[in-house]
């Protein structure tokens, strides 16, 4: 059931291959802008068009220059005649790389984008399913008051929306270029080259430089990233409690011939989750590197540099994996409503101590005493082993309150269902059935 993640686009986008053709791109593009203001004549401006980068010839030039920027002029000029020296025309080293990065990141974020609505879309299907599956909710790790895993999948499906606005905004604002020359003066370039170039490649102009884009873009990019992978995490942490033998509610797939433990073989281990949940950090580390990239020294260094070649490809490929892992969880993902139902159960009634608490202010009983009431009776089913009910029907002073037909409302289970149609509505997730509680007086 679970595929194997290959990630064949998001690999192409940051291959070293496609990283050099988008470098020429943007220089054959500021070309194209020079074309247009008269700098390149139309004849050179069709030879440029067909320049080309030999990977082996950059490598061998690379390895006299150390600078890759120049390598890769060296070995684009090696496929043109005397019209290369058009090549690089006015442009700083930074002008093609931050540029070309934010294409790669566009793109990127476009798969990631993808990856967002598939597990969205995952989420909303399950969501719908087990809209009206009664579970126990937990606040602090204890049994709360019955609620329905649909609502639960519902939250997830919300917080993934949100998390589709953030990658959308950050998309925005790292989806710029700049072609403004050494410190951003334009001195060697002008303004309308820029503007040129940039609506070229699809890409708005940073309006205000220095020799680099500003890396409080790509900080907000990777938090972004690292906000989605807390989410993942959260949700995966939630499968993995429910997973626990305890609980048994829900449980990751597990495909036929897996084996959990080499010394135990009745494990089934949640350890997609786990994984998720470990990727997850990286993306926090990440993150907090991209933001410790944002302090450049004077209109720039390079101290950001070796960082970015690591995180803005890791996290693009690791988020990439981790939503399509996670979607896959949910979808594959076993829920058993029996053991759900049981676990509801398990603690003899005390979950409905609220309803009860309320039954008795609603007969005129004063908040406190009917809180003392209820909570002794609680107690007391709790530390015996007693059904909650009976010992309130025993109690003189609840009997003269509440009829049996009252006390069968107190512990309807359905009463926690009746809001759940219009919850689901509010928030957009519309289908199923009618809530079973929808039309019972609680």
């Amino acid at each position: 059931m679970i595929e194997r993640y290959s990630l064949p686009e998001m690999k192409h986008i940051w291959s070293e291959e496609h990283k050099f053709a988008l470098w020429l791109k943007v220089e054959i593009a500021v070309c194209e802008a020079w074309c247009e203001l008269g700098r390149i004549p139309p004849a050179d401006m069709e030879k440029i068009r067909g320049a080309t980068c030999n990977l082996d010839r950059l490598a061998e030039i690379l390895r006299v220059t150390h600078h890759d920027v120049t390598a890769f002029l060296g070995a684009v000029s090696e496929s043109l005649g005397p019209e290369s020296r058009y090549i690089h025309l006015g442009l700083t080293s930074s002008d093609v790389m931050d540029t070309a990065l934010g294409l790669q990141l566009r793109d990127a974020a476009a798969v990631l984008r993808k990856d967002v609505d598939a597990l969205t879309a995952a989420l909303r299907k399950r969501a719908l399913e087990h809209k009206n599956t009664i579970m126990i909710g937990r606040t602090h790790g204890v049994h709360a008051e019955p609620m329905t895993f649909g609502l639960k999948l519902a939250l997830w499906v919300k917080e993934m929306e949100r998390n589709a606005v953030r990658l959308s905004r950050a998309t925005d604002a790292i989806s710029v270029g700049m072609i403004s020359g050494a410190v951003g003066t334009h001195a060697t370039v002008p303004l309308e080259v820029e503007d040129s170039a940039c609506r070229r490649l699809g890409l708005g102009v940073a309006e205000v430089t220095n020799q680099v884009i500003q890396r409080d873009r790509h900080a907000e990019f990777l938090t972004t990233l690292a906000i989605i992978a807390g989410s993942l995490e959260k949700f995966a942490t939630e499968v993995r409690a429910l997973q626990k033998t305890e609980v048994q509610e829900l449980e990751e797939p597990f495909e036929e011939g897996q084996t959990g433990s080499s010394a135990m073989p009745h494990k089934r281990n949640p350890e997609l989750c786990e994984r998720v949940s470990g990727l997850s950090r990286l993306m926090r580390a990440n993150a907090m590197a991209s933001l410790e990239n944002i302090a450049l020294w004077h209109e720039r260094d390079i101290s950001h540099s070796s960082v970015e070649r690591i995180i803005l490809p890791d996290s693009c490929l690791v988020l990439d994996y981790t939503l399509t892992i996670f979607t896959s969880i949910i979808q594959g993902m076993k829920v058993n409503a029996d053991r759900m139902r049981q676990n509801v159960d398990m603690t003899r009634g005390l979950i409905f101590s609220q309803r009860a608490l309320l039954a008795l202010i609603d007969k005129g009983m004063s908040r406190q005493v009917a809180y003392e009431v209820v909570q002794k009776h609680a107690m007391e089913a709790w530390h015996a082993g007693q059904p909650f009910r009976g010992l309130l029907e025993a109690d003189s002073e609840v009997g003269s309150r509440l009829t049996r037909e009252e006390l069968d409302r107190v512990f309807d289970h359905n009463c926690y269902l009746r809001e759940v149609d219009r919850i689901f509505a509010r928030a957009g997730i519309e289908g199923g059935s009618k809530s079973a509680g929808a039309t019972r007086r609680c």
